[in-house]
């Protein structure tokens, strides 16, 4: 017999964690308010969008000609003339922001502007409803060879953190390749829906315990950046991970007003 207190439970913790989704993904500086994202040379070029000229200086961002342009420091601090910026490093320019990324040591320069014409459409992530079966028990393996990502814009990466989790799932075994995060694991996934959700979606698992053992949450499925903005460069899923079966559950569509 279900227990209704905990399926109560499981929902609402869902939901907190989709409030807190909604608000990474449509605050003011949120994923959805990525306008740019544009790699930089050594040589000047201007920015469409950003005061100054910029360039790269190895792994390092550069901008010129800035000290009547009225940005800020994250401290509220003037920017002097010339500014260099390490990777994630972000200057204030009046409601937008300036960030350095960086890719494998090649430096480019975003803008973050809540005016965005993506942010400001926005209205909803479409979801599945939550449902308990689809959180199962997987088990971590290491693997010894290199796993080649790819992503969005074509770009190739080699990690050699990668593992493969195995799991029942429809009434079979199942596995799906991860890599090691920060504190967790990274899943890069696609499955049998078709139209009716984003071509691909993250999962973060915990890091798997002294067994080797941790838990997949689909319902906690979610939508790359890049399904909110184009200038993401986001990994699609290594070969072998297209689960083929519908995963109905988690994140499933932006759903954006009509176009101004």
């Amino acid at each position: 017999m279900t227990d209704f207190r905990d399926a109560a439970q499981f929902e609402e913790a869902w939901r907190r964690w989709q409030a807190v989704r909604w608000r990474t993904v449509a605050g003011p500086h949120g994923i959805a308010a990525l306008a740019a994202t544009v790699w930089l040379s050594d040589a000047d070029q201007a920015v469409d969008g950003v005061d100054g000229r910029w360039r790269a200086d190895g792994d390092l961002v550069v901008g010129t000609g800035l000290q009547a342009s009225g940005y800020r420091h994250r401290d509220g601090s003037p920017v002097a003339d010339t500014v260099t910026l390490h990777a994630g490093e972000t200057l204030v320019a009046g409601d937008a922001l300036v960030r350095a990324f960086v890719r494998e040591g090649v430096p480019a320069l975003r803008r973050i502007d809540p005016n965005t014409d993506r942010r400001v459409r926005l209205r909803e992530i479409a979801t599945h409803r939550p449902d308990h079966a689809w959180v199962v028990t997987a088990r971590w393996t290491p693997s010894d060879e290199p796993l080649e990502v790819e992503a969005v814009d074509g770009h190739r990466t080699t990690r050699r953190d990668a593992g493969t989790l195995a799991f029942e799932l429809g009434g079979r075994e199942r596995s799906l390749i991860a890599t090691r995060g920060d504190g967790e694991l990274a899943v890069v996934f696609a499955d049998a829906a078709g139209d009716e959700q984003y071509p691909f979606r993250f999962l973060r698992p915990r890091l798997p315990d002294e067994h080797g053992v941790t838990t997949l949450d689909f319902n906690r499925s979610f939508l790359p950046p890049c399904a909110f903005s184009d200038h993401y460069v986001c990994p699609m899923p290594p070969p072998g991970n297209r689960l083929d079966l519908r995963v109905g559950v988690g994140e499933r569509m932006p759903v954006y007003d009509e176009a101004r």
